[in-house]
Protein backbone atom coordinates (compact mmCIF):
# COMPACT_ATOMS: atom_id res chain seq x y z
CA UNK A 1 0.00 0.00 0.00
CA UNK A 2 1.22 3.54 -0.72
CA UNK A 3 2.04 5.99 2.04
CA UNK A 4 -0.81 8.47 2.55
CA UNK A 5 -1.02 12.08 3.68
CA UNK A 6 -4.53 13.19 4.64
CA UNK A 7 -5.59 16.82 4.17
CA UNK A 8 -8.89 17.89 5.72
CA UNK A 9 -10.38 21.16 4.45
CA UNK A 10 -11.77 23.36 7.21
CA UNK A 11 -14.22 25.20 4.96
CA UNK A 12 -15.23 28.83 4.59
CA UNK A 13 -17.63 31.09 6.44
CA UNK A 14 -20.46 28.53 6.51
CA UNK A 15 -23.14 31.21 6.19
CA UNK A 16 -25.94 28.70 5.51
CA UNK A 17 -25.28 27.17 8.94
CA UNK A 18 -25.60 30.52 10.72
CA UNK A 19 -26.00 31.16 13.67
CA UNK A 20 -24.15 27.96 14.64
CA UNK A 21 -21.18 29.30 12.66
CA UNK A 22 -21.34 32.84 14.06
CA UNK A 23 -18.35 32.27 16.34
CA UNK A 24 -16.96 28.97 15.00
CA UNK A 25 -16.19 27.24 11.72
CA UNK A 26 -18.47 24.50 10.38
CA UNK A 27 -16.16 21.62 11.36
CA UNK A 28 -16.14 22.91 14.96
CA UNK A 29 -19.94 22.85 15.34
CA UNK A 30 -20.99 20.41 18.11
CA UNK A 31 -22.67 17.24 16.83
CA UNK A 32 -24.51 14.33 18.43
CA UNK A 33 -24.30 15.85 21.88
CA UNK A 34 -20.61 15.16 22.53
CA UNK A 35 -18.63 15.41 19.27
CA UNK A 36 -17.57 18.11 16.81
CA UNK A 37 -18.23 17.59 13.08
CA UNK A 38 -14.46 17.51 12.42
CA UNK A 39 -14.23 14.34 14.55
CA UNK A 40 -15.99 12.35 11.81
CA UNK A 41 -13.50 12.76 8.92
CA UNK A 42 -10.52 12.56 11.30
CA UNK A 43 -11.89 9.35 12.83
CA UNK A 44 -12.46 7.87 9.36
CA UNK A 45 -8.77 8.46 8.64
CA UNK A 46 -7.58 7.00 11.93
CA UNK A 47 -9.84 3.95 11.67
CA UNK A 48 -8.48 3.34 8.16
CA UNK A 49 -4.90 3.38 9.41
CA UNK A 50 -3.95 6.88 8.27
CA UNK A 51 -2.56 8.97 11.10
CA UNK A 52 -0.73 11.77 9.31
CA UNK A 53 -3.40 14.44 8.97
CA UNK A 54 -3.28 18.16 8.23
CA UNK A 55 -6.39 20.29 8.84
CA UNK A 56 -6.51 23.50 6.81
CA UNK A 57 -8.31 26.33 8.59
CA UNK A 58 -9.09 29.95 7.89
CA UNK A 59 -12.43 31.28 9.12
CA UNK A 60 -13.47 31.45 12.81
CA UNK A 61 -10.82 28.84 13.49
CA UNK A 62 -10.00 29.42 17.20
CA UNK A 63 -12.58 26.90 18.49
CA UNK A 64 -11.53 24.30 15.92
CA UNK A 65 -7.84 24.78 16.65
CA UNK A 66 -8.40 24.38 20.38
CA UNK A 67 -10.48 21.23 19.92
CA UNK A 68 -7.96 19.58 17.59
CA UNK A 69 -4.93 20.44 19.71
CA UNK A 70 -6.53 19.12 22.90
CA UNK A 71 -8.01 15.98 21.33
CA UNK A 72 -5.59 14.33 18.91
CA UNK A 73 -2.34 13.61 20.72
CA UNK A 74 -0.15 10.68 19.76
CA UNK A 75 2.68 8.93 21.54
CA UNK A 76 6.13 10.51 21.39
CA UNK A 77 7.22 7.32 19.65
CA UNK A 78 4.59 7.58 16.89
CA UNK A 79 5.05 9.30 13.56
CA UNK A 80 1.37 10.19 13.53
CA UNK A 81 -0.01 13.70 13.92
CA UNK A 82 -3.13 15.78 13.46
CA UNK A 83 -1.88 19.32 12.87
CA UNK A 84 -3.51 22.61 11.97
CA UNK A 85 -2.30 24.54 8.93
CA UNK A 86 -3.89 27.98 9.21
CA UNK A 87 -4.11 30.49 6.38
CA UNK A 88 -1.00 32.65 6.56
CA UNK A 89 0.87 35.30 4.65
CA UNK A 90 4.15 33.91 3.30
CA UNK A 91 6.58 34.65 0.46
CA UNK A 92 4.52 32.12 -1.52
CA UNK A 93 1.16 33.81 -0.98
CA UNK A 94 -0.25 37.01 0.48
CA UNK A 95 -3.98 36.29 0.41
CA UNK A 96 -6.65 34.24 2.13
CA UNK A 97 -7.58 30.85 0.72
CA UNK A 98 -9.69 31.47 -2.39
CA UNK A 99 -11.14 27.98 -2.61
CA UNK A 100 -10.50 24.33 -1.81
CA UNK A 101 -7.69 23.88 -4.35
CA UNK A 102 -6.13 27.23 -3.50
CA UNK A 103 -6.06 26.25 0.18
CA UNK A 104 -3.98 23.17 -0.61
CA UNK A 105 -1.85 25.12 -3.09
CA UNK A 106 -0.92 27.68 -0.44
CA UNK A 107 0.25 24.89 1.88
CA UNK A 108 2.31 22.94 -0.66
CA UNK A 109 5.55 24.22 0.88
CA UNK A 110 4.55 22.44 4.11
CA UNK A 111 3.63 19.25 2.25
CA UNK A 112 6.99 19.25 0.44
CA UNK A 113 8.66 18.49 3.76
CA UNK A 114 6.84 15.14 4.10
CA UNK A 115 7.28 11.91 2.21
CA UNK A 116 4.06 10.39 0.83
CA UNK A 117 2.86 8.63 -2.32
CA UNK A 118 -0.74 9.82 -2.42
CA UNK A 119 -2.65 12.71 -0.89
CA UNK A 120 -6.13 12.17 0.48
CA UNK A 121 -8.30 15.32 0.30
CA UNK A 122 -11.32 15.37 2.61
CA UNK A 123 -14.00 17.84 3.60
CA UNK A 124 -14.23 18.77 7.27
CA UNK A 125 -18.02 19.16 7.34
CA UNK A 126 -19.42 15.84 6.13
CA UNK A 127 -20.85 12.84 7.96
CA UNK A 128 -20.05 9.33 6.78
CA UNK A 129 -18.37 6.08 7.81
CA UNK A 130 -15.98 4.81 5.16
CA UNK A 131 -13.00 2.49 5.16
CA UNK A 132 -10.80 4.93 3.29
CA UNK A 133 -8.22 2.20 2.73
CA UNK A 134 -10.64 0.71 0.17
CA UNK A 135 -10.70 4.05 -1.63
CA UNK A 136 -6.90 4.20 -1.71
CA UNK A 137 -6.65 0.57 -2.86
CA UNK A 138 -9.14 1.30 -5.64
CA UNK A 139 -6.94 4.23 -6.68
CA UNK A 140 -3.89 1.96 -6.87
CA UNK A 141 -5.65 -0.93 -8.63
CA UNK A 142 -7.03 1.29 -11.40
CA UNK A 143 -3.66 2.97 -12.10
CA UNK A 144 -5.39 6.31 -11.60
CA UNK A 145 -3.56 9.56 -11.02
CA UNK A 146 -6.70 11.03 -9.45
CA UNK A 147 -9.65 9.22 -7.89
CA UNK A 148 -12.96 10.85 -6.96
CA UNK A 149 -15.19 9.25 -4.34
CA UNK A 150 -18.74 9.25 -5.68
CA UNK A 151 -22.15 8.31 -4.31
CA UNK A 152 -25.30 7.41 -6.28
CA UNK A 153 -28.04 10.06 -6.09
CA UNK A 154 -31.49 10.57 -7.59
CA UNK A 155 -32.32 12.98 -10.40
CA UNK A 156 -33.84 15.39 -7.88
CA UNK A 157 -30.62 15.43 -5.86
CA UNK A 158 -28.26 15.47 -8.84
CA UNK A 159 -28.85 19.14 -9.69
CA UNK A 160 -27.09 20.11 -6.46
CA UNK A 161 -23.89 18.13 -7.04
CA UNK A 162 -21.02 17.67 -9.43
CA UNK A 163 -22.13 14.68 -11.54
CA UNK A 164 -19.73 12.18 -13.14
CA UNK A 165 -20.07 10.04 -16.25
CA UNK A 166 -17.88 6.92 -16.31
CA UNK A 167 -16.93 4.21 -18.77
CA UNK A 168 -17.07 0.45 -18.15
CA UNK A 169 -13.73 0.52 -16.28
CA UNK A 170 -14.83 3.31 -13.95
CA UNK A 171 -12.75 6.02 -15.60
CA UNK A 172 -14.47 9.38 -15.49
CA UNK A 173 -15.15 10.65 -19.00
CA UNK A 174 -17.34 13.64 -18.19
CA UNK A 175 -18.00 15.97 -15.28
CA UNK A 176 -20.80 18.53 -15.00
CA UNK A 177 -21.10 20.84 -11.98
CA UNK A 178 -24.73 21.08 -10.78
CA UNK A 179 -26.35 20.16 -14.12
CA UNK A 180 -29.85 21.48 -14.90
CA UNK A 181 -32.59 18.85 -14.70
CA UNK A 182 -33.14 18.89 -18.48
CA UNK A 183 -29.47 17.95 -19.08
CA UNK A 184 -29.29 14.94 -16.77
CA UNK A 185 -30.25 12.24 -19.29
CA UNK A 186 -26.81 11.64 -20.86
CA UNK A 187 -25.20 11.54 -17.38
CA UNK A 188 -27.18 8.52 -16.19
CA UNK A 189 -25.02 5.50 -15.31
CA UNK A 190 -25.71 1.92 -14.28
CA UNK A 191 -25.36 1.59 -10.52
CA UNK A 192 -25.96 -1.36 -8.18
CA UNK A 193 -29.42 -2.98 -8.57
CA UNK A 194 -30.63 -1.76 -5.18
CA UNK A 195 -29.51 1.77 -6.06
CA UNK A 196 -31.25 1.61 -9.44
CA UNK A 197 -34.44 0.50 -7.70
CA UNK A 198 -34.32 3.69 -5.63
CA UNK A 199 -33.73 5.85 -8.70
CA UNK A 200 -30.12 6.59 -7.69
CA UNK A 201 -28.66 6.55 -11.20
CA UNK A 202 -26.28 9.50 -11.10
CA UNK A 203 -22.77 9.55 -9.60
CA UNK A 204 -22.27 12.61 -7.43
CA UNK A 205 -18.90 13.78 -6.23
CA UNK A 206 -18.52 13.47 -2.45
CA UNK A 207 -15.76 16.08 -2.35
CA UNK A 208 -13.29 13.34 -1.37
CA UNK A 209 -10.27 12.88 -3.63
CA UNK A 210 -7.09 10.82 -3.89
CA UNK A 211 -4.17 12.35 -5.82
CA UNK A 212 -0.83 10.87 -6.72
CA UNK A 213 1.77 13.16 -5.22
CA UNK A 214 3.07 14.24 -8.64
CA UNK A 215 -0.45 14.86 -9.94
CA UNK A 216 -1.36 17.03 -6.98
CA UNK A 217 1.77 19.15 -7.10
CA UNK A 218 1.67 19.40 -10.89
CA UNK A 219 -1.97 20.37 -11.26
CA UNK A 220 -1.85 22.96 -8.47
CA UNK A 221 1.51 24.47 -9.42
CA UNK A 222 0.89 24.69 -13.16
CA UNK A 223 -2.62 26.18 -12.93
CA UNK A 224 -2.48 28.86 -10.26
CA UNK A 225 -5.64 30.51 -11.60
CA UNK A 226 -7.73 27.47 -10.65
CA UNK A 227 -8.99 27.79 -7.08
CA UNK A 228 -11.54 24.99 -6.56
CA UNK A 229 -11.18 21.21 -6.85
CA UNK A 230 -14.75 20.48 -7.94
CA UNK A 231 -15.21 23.34 -10.40
CA UNK A 232 -11.66 23.68 -11.74
CA UNK A 233 -9.06 21.03 -10.96
CA UNK A 234 -11.12 17.85 -11.40
CA UNK A 235 -12.53 18.82 -14.86
CA UNK A 236 -9.00 19.77 -15.95
CA UNK A 237 -7.55 16.52 -14.63
CA UNK A 238 -10.19 14.50 -16.50
CA UNK A 239 -9.05 16.06 -19.77
CA UNK A 240 -5.35 15.43 -19.11
CA UNK A 241 -4.92 12.42 -16.83
CA UNK A 242 -6.53 9.09 -15.86
CA UNK A 243 -9.21 10.03 -13.33
CA UNK A 244 -11.37 7.26 -11.88
CA UNK A 245 -14.51 7.03 -9.77
CA UNK A 246 -14.72 5.06 -6.55
CA UNK A 247 -18.42 4.44 -5.93
CA UNK A 248 -19.56 4.43 -2.30
CA UNK A 249 -23.11 3.45 -1.40
CA UNK A 250 -23.01 3.85 2.39
CA UNK A 251 -24.27 6.72 4.51
CA UNK A 252 -22.95 10.14 3.56
CA UNK A 253 -24.38 13.60 4.05
CA UNK A 254 -23.06 17.11 3.66
CA UNK A 255 -23.84 19.36 6.64
CA UNK A 256 -24.55 22.52 4.71
CA UNK A 257 -27.72 23.97 6.20
CA UNK A 258 -29.57 24.19 9.51
CA UNK A 259 -32.17 21.80 8.08
CA UNK A 260 -29.61 19.13 7.15
CA UNK A 261 -27.77 19.55 10.46
CA UNK A 262 -31.01 19.20 12.42
CA UNK A 263 -32.10 16.13 10.45
CA UNK A 264 -28.71 14.42 10.83
CA UNK A 265 -28.80 14.86 14.59
CA UNK A 266 -32.38 13.67 15.02
CA UNK A 267 -31.70 10.62 12.87
CA UNK A 268 -29.27 9.45 15.57
CA UNK A 269 -32.30 8.83 17.80
CA UNK A 270 -33.67 6.18 15.41
CA UNK A 271 -33.40 2.51 16.51
CA UNK A 272 -30.85 1.80 13.74
CA UNK A 273 -29.42 5.12 12.52
CA UNK A 274 -27.36 5.07 9.34
CA UNK A 275 -24.46 6.75 11.15
CA UNK A 276 -23.54 4.09 13.70
CA UNK A 277 -22.04 5.71 16.80
CA UNK A 278 -21.90 2.29 18.49
CA UNK A 279 -19.61 0.54 15.98
CA UNK A 280 -16.76 -0.69 18.20
CA UNK A 281 -14.54 -1.32 15.16
CA UNK A 282 -14.96 2.24 13.87
CA UNK A 283 -15.35 4.58 16.84
CA UNK A 284 -15.67 8.34 16.50
CA UNK A 285 -12.93 9.95 18.54
CA UNK A 286 -13.34 13.22 20.36
CA UNK A 287 -12.04 15.25 23.28
CA UNK A 288 -11.96 13.03 26.39
CA UNK A 289 -14.06 14.46 29.20
CA UNK A 290 -13.99 13.21 32.78
CA UNK A 291 -17.74 13.59 33.29
CA UNK A 292 -20.10 11.84 35.68
CA UNK A 293 -22.89 9.70 34.22
CA UNK A 294 -26.18 11.29 33.26
CA UNK A 295 -28.69 11.51 36.15
CA UNK A 296 -32.42 11.19 35.45
CA UNK A 297 -35.09 11.54 38.12
CA UNK A 298 -38.83 11.00 37.46
CA UNK A 299 -38.33 11.54 33.71
CA UNK A 300 -40.07 10.23 30.62
CA UNK A 301 -37.46 9.74 27.87
CA UNK A 302 -38.40 8.23 24.50
CA UNK A 303 -36.19 7.71 21.45
CA UNK A 304 -33.51 10.14 22.56
CA UNK A 305 -29.76 10.42 23.04
CA UNK A 306 -28.66 11.58 26.50
CA UNK A 307 -24.92 12.25 26.97
CA UNK A 308 -22.73 12.20 30.12
CA UNK A 309 -22.93 14.91 32.73
CA UNK A 310 -26.63 15.67 32.17
CA UNK A 311 -29.08 16.27 35.03
CA UNK A 312 -32.74 15.80 34.10
CA UNK A 313 -35.50 16.16 36.69
CA UNK A 314 -39.19 15.41 36.17
CA UNK A 315 -39.14 16.27 32.45
CA UNK A 316 -40.45 14.71 29.25
CA UNK A 317 -38.07 14.30 26.31
CA UNK A 318 -39.00 12.80 22.93
CA UNK A 319 -36.77 12.26 19.89
CA UNK A 320 -34.10 14.68 21.02
CA UNK A 321 -30.33 14.87 21.39
CA UNK A 322 -29.26 16.13 24.82
CA UNK A 323 -25.66 17.39 24.86
CA UNK A 324 -23.09 17.13 27.64
CA UNK A 325 -23.83 18.80 30.99
CA UNK A 326 -27.37 19.79 30.00
CA UNK A 327 -29.65 20.59 32.96
CA UNK A 328 -33.41 20.29 32.38
CA UNK A 329 -35.84 21.38 35.08
CA UNK A 330 -39.03 19.94 36.53
CA UNK A 331 -42.00 19.75 34.18
CA UNK A 332 -40.07 20.77 31.04
CA UNK A 333 -41.16 19.18 27.75
CA UNK A 334 -38.82 18.72 24.77
CA UNK A 335 -39.94 17.32 21.42
CA UNK A 336 -37.52 16.97 18.48
CA UNK A 337 -34.80 19.19 19.93
CA UNK A 338 -31.01 19.34 19.64
CA UNK A 339 -29.51 20.66 22.87
CA UNK A 340 -25.75 21.22 22.66
CA UNK A 341 -25.15 21.41 26.39
CA UNK A 342 -22.70 23.44 28.42
CA UNK A 343 -18.96 23.97 28.72
CA UNK A 344 -19.12 23.48 32.52
CA UNK A 345 -21.55 22.78 35.33
CA UNK A 346 -22.59 25.90 37.20
CA UNK A 347 -21.66 25.85 40.87
CA UNK A 348 -24.19 26.38 43.66
CA UNK A 349 -22.70 29.83 44.24
CA UNK A 350 -23.11 30.71 40.56
CA UNK A 351 -26.75 29.61 40.55
CA UNK A 352 -27.38 31.68 43.66
CA UNK A 353 -25.92 34.75 41.97
CA UNK A 354 -28.10 34.04 38.93
CA UNK A 355 -31.18 34.07 41.16
CA UNK A 356 -30.18 37.34 42.80
CA UNK A 357 -29.86 39.16 39.47
CA UNK A 358 -32.79 37.43 37.74
CA UNK A 359 -30.64 35.48 35.29
CA UNK A 360 -31.78 31.97 34.27
CA UNK A 361 -29.37 29.13 34.94
CA UNK A 362 -27.61 27.51 31.98
CA UNK A 363 -29.94 24.83 30.61
CA UNK A 364 -33.70 24.44 30.23
CA UNK A 365 -35.85 25.91 33.03
CA UNK A 366 -38.73 24.20 34.81
CA UNK A 367 -42.04 24.10 32.93
CA UNK A 368 -40.57 25.19 29.59
CA UNK A 369 -41.83 23.68 26.34
CA UNK A 370 -39.56 23.32 23.29
CA UNK A 371 -40.35 21.76 19.92
CA UNK A 372 -38.15 21.63 16.82
CA UNK A 373 -35.47 23.74 18.45
CA UNK A 374 -31.66 23.82 18.40
CA UNK A 375 -30.16 25.24 21.60
CA UNK A 376 -26.46 26.12 21.26
CA UNK A 377 -23.84 25.87 24.01
CA UNK A 378 -24.29 27.69 27.34
CA UNK A 379 -27.71 29.10 26.44
CA UNK A 380 -30.04 30.00 29.30
CA UNK A 381 -33.71 29.10 28.83
CA UNK A 382 -35.81 30.41 31.74
CA UNK A 383 -38.85 28.92 33.44
CA UNK A 384 -42.18 28.44 31.62
CA UNK A 385 -40.70 29.45 28.26
CA UNK A 386 -42.42 28.35 25.03
CA UNK A 387 -40.27 27.89 21.91
CA UNK A 388 -41.95 26.01 19.08
CA UNK A 389 -40.75 25.67 15.52
CA UNK A 390 -43.11 25.29 12.60
CA UNK A 391 -42.32 24.22 9.00
CA UNK A 392 -44.54 27.04 7.72
CA UNK A 393 -42.79 29.74 9.74
CA UNK A 394 -40.69 32.09 7.58
CA UNK A 395 -37.00 32.70 8.27
CA UNK A 396 -36.48 35.35 10.92
CA UNK A 397 -33.67 36.89 12.99
CA UNK A 398 -34.67 37.95 16.49
CA UNK A 399 -32.65 39.36 19.36
CA UNK A 400 -31.82 35.97 20.88
CA UNK A 401 -33.25 33.53 18.33
CA UNK A 402 -33.15 32.75 14.62
CA UNK A 403 -35.59 30.80 12.44
CA UNK A 404 -34.31 28.71 9.53
CA UNK A 405 -36.57 26.31 7.57
CA UNK A 406 -39.07 26.45 10.40
CA UNK A 407 -36.46 25.36 12.96
CA UNK A 408 -35.75 27.79 15.81
CA UNK A 409 -32.10 28.21 16.78
CA UNK A 410 -31.15 29.67 20.15
CA UNK A 411 -27.55 30.86 19.71
CA UNK A 412 -24.59 30.30 21.99
CA UNK A 413 -24.78 32.17 25.34
CA UNK A 414 -28.28 33.47 24.56
CA UNK A 415 -30.66 34.34 27.41
CA UNK A 416 -34.40 33.65 27.11
CA UNK A 417 -36.15 35.11 30.19
CA UNK A 418 -38.84 33.39 32.26
CA UNK A 419 -42.23 33.18 30.58
CA UNK A 420 -41.00 34.23 27.12
CA UNK A 421 -42.75 32.94 23.99
CA UNK A 422 -40.57 32.67 20.88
Amino acid sequence: MPSVMAIVLGGGAGTRLFPLTHVRSKPAVPFAGKYRIIDVPVSNCLNSGYNRIFILTQFNSASLNQHVSSTYRFSLFSRGFVDILAAEQTPFGQRWFQGTADAVRQTLHHLHEHSFDVALILSGDQLYQMDIAHLVQSHVDSDAEVTVATTPVTAEEATGFGIMKTDARGQITEFVEKPPADQLGPLRVETAPEMMAEGREYLASMGIYVFDREALFGLLSEHSEMVDFGKDIIPLAISERPVFSHAYSGYWTDIGTIKSFFAANLELTDPLPRLDLYDAENPIYTHPRMLPPAKLQRCSIDGSVVTPGCILEGCEVRRSVIGVRTVIGEGANLDECVIMGAAAHESSAARKRNEQVGLPDIGIGAGSRLKQVIVDRNARIGRDVVIEGNPDRPDEDGEDFHVRDGIIVIPKDAVIPDGAVV
